[in-house]
């Protein structure tokens, strides 16, 4: 059974720090494209960072451009999403994903590309 745990997720104040790992199992995610997004009410599911599946192309949205940091260890079959310079903004329940459909050096920003998800960590950020 293909599975993402999401872990790391928490209450910070704004300006801190928090990262996030996911950890897939059930099968390697090693020639895949993995992605993270939240959800909040008001937005619904939208697009933080996404990496290819050598972690040679990477792409985040504009609103988290130059505060987040995404990484993977195909070895640990681990994605990992640092957050920096945390706003109240970013307060959101985080999840990631896996685009297993199409080929690994592609990095989408679109939440249909991406067919496997975790449960989510909540993020919290007070101002």
């Amino acid at each position: 059974q293909v599975q993402l745990v999401e872990s790391g997720g928490g209450l910070v104040q704004a300006g801190g720090s928090l990262r996030l790992s996911c950890t897939a199992s059930g099968r390697t995610f090693s020639t895949n494209s993995m992605g993270w997004f939240r959800w909040t009410p008001a937005k619904g599911r939208e697009f933080v960072a996404g990496i290819n599946w050598n972690g040679g192309r990477t792409t985040y949205a504009n609103s988290v451009q130059g505060r987040f940091d995404i990484s993977r260890d195909n070895a640990k079959n681990t994605v990992d999403l640092q957050m920096n310079s945390l706003k109240p903004e970013d307060t959101a329940v985080y999840y990631c994903a896996a685009d297993l459909r199409r080929p690994g050096v592609h990095v989408s920003s679109n939440l249909e590309d991406y067919d496997t998800w975790g449960q989510g960590t909540q993020v919290t950020v007070s101002s």
